[in-house]
């Protein structure tokens, strides 16, 4: 591993750091804040799935989440959204290839050889992060907007032992039932719509829900609702009588203002599982 920058921030580090990923076969960059308390011990862990077109660095310089994690003594990891690289298949469209990972593990050509976000997520970048920081790895918790809101939805949901807590801004809620969704889920895991379901968070949410408390944050005037599909979360969540919130807020839209603005209480309801969550 090496690292590319280190930025004091709020008390503690903000670094950016790059490995080399075999799961992915390409380097990988990451970006992650140390709250000072990590210069002492272990610190809970804050994971946060970025949305499409995004790489580490636009949540980490725009939605303000240091300010509240240091305060919460919270680490937070910022991953990439797709492996990169002039090897790595692409896609001229905004909303495929590099940049638009959409969390999963590609199984079909030429995606296959590189596209694995989800044992990335899951396996390989844990590892990287706990055995080079002072990070609590049995305190984690997830959240993230639009392509990463489904992301750390599911990422939840299927592993509900790993994580305190999930939130979400915008999230692709449905995203078998959406262009974005049904378009990268043909392209990278193939025809059988069985496979699909697996991770669409709507379908999820209705089959297994999440045993901790789940927070979604919606704008009224988000651009992309159509493609969003945010009553498909909304209606599984009442009828599973899931505990947690569901929220619109009236006149927001689909950008980092929307984040900035509600990045407070998200890192609050995290941190509060967090510190609640057996050690």
């Amino acid at each position: 591993m090496r690292t590319l920058s280190r930025n004091r921030a709020f008390g503690g580090v903000q670094g950016v750091h790059a490995h080399p990923s075999k799961v992915c076969d390409c380097e990988m960059t990451f970006g992650l804040f140390l709250p000072e308390e990590a210069e002492h011990g272990p610190v809970p862990l804050l994971w946060y799935l970025s949305g499409l077109t995004c790489t580490h660095e636009n949540a980490m310089v725009k939605a303000g989440l240091q300010q509240w994690a240091a305060e919460w003594g919270l680490a937070v990891v910022f991953p990439d959204t797709s492996p990169r690289g002039s090897e790595v298949p692409d896609d001229p469209s905004y909303d495929l290839g590099q940049g638009a990972g959409f969390y999963v593990d590609a199984t079909e050509a030429p995606w296959s050889s590189h596209f694995r976000m989800w044992s990335y997520l899951t396996e390989e970048l844990p590892r990287v992060l706990t055995a080079n920081f002072e990070i609590d790895e049995l305190r984690q918790s997830i959240m993230g907007h639009s392509m990463g809101g489904h992301g750390a939805l599911t990422l939840a949901m299927h592993h509900p032992d790993r994580f305190a807590a999930v939130s979400a801004f915008a999230p692709i809620a449905n995203p078998t039932e959406s262009d974005w969704g049904r378009k990268q889920f043909a392209a990278y895991l193939g025809e059988d719509e069985a496979a699909w379901r697996l991770h669409d968070a709507s379908i999820l949410m209705a089959e297994r829900g999440f045993p901790g408390p789940v927070l979604i944050d919606q704008g009224t005037e988000d651009e992309f609702l159509e493609l969003l599909r945010p009553e498909a979360l909304a209606s599984a969540m009442a009828a599973r009588r899931q505990p947690g919130a569901f929220r619109m807020h009236r006149g927001y839209d689909h950008s980092y203002f929307f984040i900035s603005s509600f990045a407070e209480e998200h890192v609050a309801f995290h941190a509060e599982a967090l510190w609640g969550a057996e050690a």
